[in-house]
């Protein structure tokens, strides 16, 4: 596809770029911070040692300027995204990721004025003691108000990290550790306030006890090295710091909601049309795009990444007025050039279209009530290297043409239970049940090498199972009980798919339409297992006893290299 690409520097890629960077410099420093309060859990000291080097890394002039200048940069982004946006109708998650960005800095305003700017303008120590004592022994509220705070800004940076990371095809791997961390780091901090909290309650009522009312302060406002919060005329003072911050934040509120009113009444005149297949007519502003026209009209319209023009699953066929749309800036050009699309299909997120135009979208969301309007609950289609195995029993038809309905049943169960067992002791994931044939995924989580070992290793436990089982039931079975497996590697698109309570997760591609072929090719070489190239040498096993050829798989213009293995030999994979 050859389409014109606009590309500035204030071009929507790059600004999303700026947020991200900006994004991730608060969320190291978020990070540090909460790691510097989970050393209280030692003690007082210790945090205050872990503050020292905190405080040299964000307070030296190059640290506050990349600090600050990201929190400036983060906020300014937000507000303007918020702008952008022509209608306020989202799926809920995104809301609440805008709703805690904006609550963050109401939350916060009063810590830094206490802490950052009564250091730098009056020279008081806001030292883990100070801070803590206020928090904890003063003013409890403030501190439960911080705590909040210390929540939601957690909270809200790990679903910024998730939704960045989330189409990582190595994301799934690491998330049981980075859950971990997301849970585990905000506690550990919570605790060690709660254990410093505790320990300067204990210091002031034992200086109290002995005679200084409140504790003893030095020049700094220490309390035996631990100082208070400033009190008195420094509240005073840092007041208007205070108003100044609250009100330039709820200024800027302000005038962006005025600003869309101000656009959406100037934008009455200037309105367009978009039509759908099913008849309907959406009329907007010039400037809406074709996702928020679906959604301000109540249209079910998929965007599983929310509308970042990061997938494709919005995207719509333009039938009328495709001659006058705007060109696609360099972020939809470059996903509609990974999915090859046609110059008339364009991504609804990212088309602001000028004039009237006749969409069609492409994935059409199943009107069903199991599914609500703008649901993102399916997991998202994503490709990744998996292994695919296909096992099938031979002649089942033989096996089974004599026997009772009952007795077919019987038999199924037992081949399926030993299947589904080996399966998932290896590492796999049972995908579905074809007749007497079974489809199983490796690698959802594991590396590619290591679900080929897997994936050998279930066909190996699979064929002896097998073999058990067909002397067990020997002189009930007019022919042997053998089984045919085919193994292959290669890319798939993963994600949730079917209808209704029935849907789970599958693979559809041509990785999986070549490890179907090889199981058929199994059943033609009288042999129990034929495996990919692909699989051999991700594996890293050796094959120079294992017999290979070169076969025509229906479907691929190439030969690809197989891999036969009898049963008599399949057990060198166990």
């Amino acid at each position: 596809m050859t389409i014109e690409v606009r590309a500035t520097i204030f071009s929507d890629q790059n600004i999303r770029k700026a947020r991200l960077g900006a994004g991730l410099i608060i969320f190291i420093f978020v990070v540090m911070h909460l790691s510097n309060h989970a050393l209280g859990l030692i003690s007082l000291d210790a945090a205050e040692k872990g503050r020292h080097w905190f405080t040299a890394v964000w307070r030296n002039p190059v640290g506050t300027v990349l600090f600050y200048g990201a929190v400036l940069v983060h906020i300014i982004l937000v507000l303007r995204t918020l702008y952008l946006r022509r209608t306020l109708a989202m799926p809920a998650g995104e809301a609440f990721q805008i709703a805690t960005g904006l609550l963050i800095p109401l939350l916060l305003i009063d810590h830094v004025v206490g802490t950052r700017i009564v250091h730098t303008i009056y020279g008081y120590s806001d030292n883990y003691g100070a801070i803590v004592r206020t928090l904890w022994v003063s003013a409890p509220p403030t501190g439960v108000r911080q705590a909040l705070a210390l929540i939601v800004v957690w909270v809200h940076g790990c679903i910024g990290v998730h939704f960045w990371l989330r189409y990582r095809p190595w994301y799934t791997r690491i998330t049981p550790i980075m859950l971990a961390i997301a849970i585990l780091l905000p506690v550990l901090a919570l605790l060690g306030f709660a254990n410093m909290g505790r320990t300067i309650a204990y210091l002031s009522a034992e200086a109290e006890a002995r005679g200084y009312p409140g504790g003893y302060y030095g020049d700094r406002g220490g309390f035996s090295g631990y100082g208070s919060m400033p009190t008195g005329h420094i509240g005073d003072a840092v007041l208007p710091y205070r108003i100044g911050f609250y009100g330039v934040f709820g200024a800027a509120i302000v005038v962006l909601f005025a600003l869309r009113g101000q656009r959406k009444w100037r934008e009455r005149a200037h309105q367009i049309s978009i039509r759908y297949p099913g008849g309907e007519v959406i009329q907007v502003p010039r400037g809406f795009s074709v996702l928020e026209a679906s959604r301000l009209g109540g249209l079910p319209h998929y965007s599983v990444c929310g509308g970042k023009g990061q997938c494709s699953t919005c995207r719509v066929h333009v039938v009328e007025g495709s001659a006058n749309l705007p060109a696609p800036e360099a972020i939809e050009h470059k996903t509609l050039n990974r999915i090859g699309a046609a110059p008339d299909v364009r991504l609804a997120c990212q088309l602001r279209p000028t004039h009237d135009i006749s969409v069609v979208p492409m994935l059409v969301p199943m009107a069903e009530a199991a599914i609500p309007v703008y649901s993102q609950t399916a997991s998202p289609g994503r490709e990744r290297d998996i292994v695919v195995l296909f096992c099938d029993i031979r002649h089942f038809t033989t096996l089974t043409e004599a026997r009772l309905p009952f007795d077919i049943v019987f038999l199924l169960n037992r081949y399926f239970s030993i299947v589904g067992r080996v399966i998932e002791e290896s590492g796999g994931r049972l995908d579905k049940f074809i007749g007497d044939g079974v489809m199983a995924l490796f690698g959802l989580g594991p590396a590619p090498k290591d679900a080929s070992r897997q994936a050998l290793k279930a066909a190996a436990e699979i064929i002896r199972e097998i073999e058990r089982l067909g002397e067990e039931l020997a002189d009930e079975l007019a022919i042997p009980l053998r089984i045919a497996i085919g193994i292959h590697a290669g890319p798939a698109v993963v994600g949730s798919m079917g209808y209704g309570n029935v849907k789970n997760i599958t693979a559809i591609g041509d990785t999986v339409n070549v490890a179907s072929r090889l199981e058929s090719a199994a059943k033609e070489f009288e042999t129990a297992l034929v495996f990919s190239e692909p699989v051999a040498t991700l594996s890293g096993i050796d094959i120079s006893a294992i017999e290979s050829r070169e076969i025509a798989v229906r479907g691929r213009a190439e030969l690809l290299r197989v891999y036969i293995v009898p049963k008599e030999e399949s057990g060198r994979f166990a």
